[in-house]
């Protein structure tokens, strides 16, 4: 009996900066193709997509739900999901990527406003897909938005953070209302089970170039260090260190290509305690040396795998 691929999820970061937290990501590139992937993936950030042509499905907890063209999708922080497009078909997406804690904090007089329940997080049975003829609004809302990312007319920025907030707010409208009520509890697994590694990641991801235990971020999930390095690595595909070292490995790249700063400072300027460490470390995840490595992607400018994901951020 053949055996079934097993799922592998992956953690897809961005980096946003402070005083606008939104990324726009429009464009041919973004077409979906029709193969299912046996990757599922997830954010730390809220995630609005806009289909463009086509159909197909977004597929969460192994229960696929389908979508169309003019469908806007919503998922929500640290959801593990795959998308995909019906046989023949190649769809195109425009995807808006936003922290609306950051995002809208300043918008509001002290704590006058419950911002931190516009992340969807812990909705059971939250809707995914908003088709175009049944919430014409949020459709309008998700294209305006679209709109002024392309085109980035005068004061753009001011437009898009009131734009977010009032389809934030109507999306969260649009949920079932019992799924809101606070003695409601989140039934997912995903979300209570496998993803209790998200505070490590999102901890990974913020103080990668600081020293911290295995133990640290098993403490930081309230796991046992055996249970969280299981666990990580059954969600994961690795043991925490490799992934830790491959965060940091990801960054030094940045640094590799857009600065002329050493290996050596590099290599302290990501988190490794040495540069011997950082060199293996690698050579193991790119298959060379720094060193060869920066002359390799400066000289095939725009050609090389990791040329085209460090364009936009997280998808490594």
């Amino acid at each position: 009996m053949r055996k079934k691929p097993k799922t592998i999820t992956e953690y897809r970061p961005y980096t946003m900066p402070s005083n606008f937290p939104v990324l726009f990501l429009s464009g041919d590139k973004w077409h979906i193709s029709d193969i299912k992937s046996n990757h599922l993936h997830f954010h730390n950030c809220l995630e609005i997509g806009i289909c463009l042509s086509q159909s197909g499905y977004m597929e969460f907890e192994g229960v696929p739900v389908a979508f169309q063209e003019g469908d806007i999708s919503c998922v929500p922080y640290n959801m593990p999901h795959t998308t995909y497009s019906s046989p023949g078909e190649l769809s195109l997406w425009t995807y808006i990527f936003l922290h609306p804690d950051e995002l809208f904090h300043n918008m509001f007089p002290g704590n006058a406003a419950p911002i931190s329940n516009l992340s969807m997080v812990d909705i059971p049975n939250f809707r995914f897909i908003y088709p175009k003829k049944d919430f014409p609004k949020i459709y309008f809302l998700a294209t305006s938005i679209a709109g002024e990312l392309e085109q980035k007319p005068e004061n753009y920025q001011i437009t898009v953070r009131s734009l977010l907030l009032a389809l934030c707010i109507e999306i969260r409208r649009c949920q079932d209302p019992c799924s809101l009520r606070a003695d409601t509890q989140p039934h997912s697994d995903l979300r209570d089970g496998k993803m209790a590694i998200a505070p490590a990641l999102d901890y990974i991801h913020k103080n990668y170039m600081q020293e911290f235990s295995i133990k640290d971020l098993a403490d930081i999930c309230h796991l046992s260090e055996t249970h969280f390095r299981r666990m990580f690595h059954s969600i994961m595909g690795m043991p925490p260190l490799e992934f830790v070292n491959n965060t940091r490995i990801y960054h030094a790249c940045n640094l590799l290509k857009n600065t002329e700063e050493s290996v050596l400072y590099i290599s302290g300027q990501v988190g490794f305690n040495s540069v011997s460490t950082f060199n293996r470390c690698f050579s193991k995840a790119m298959g060379t040396n720094p060193r060869d490595w920066k002359k390799n992607v400066l000289f095939e400018e725009g050609k090389t795998d990791l040329g085209a994901v460090e364009k936009y951020p997280g998808w490594i």
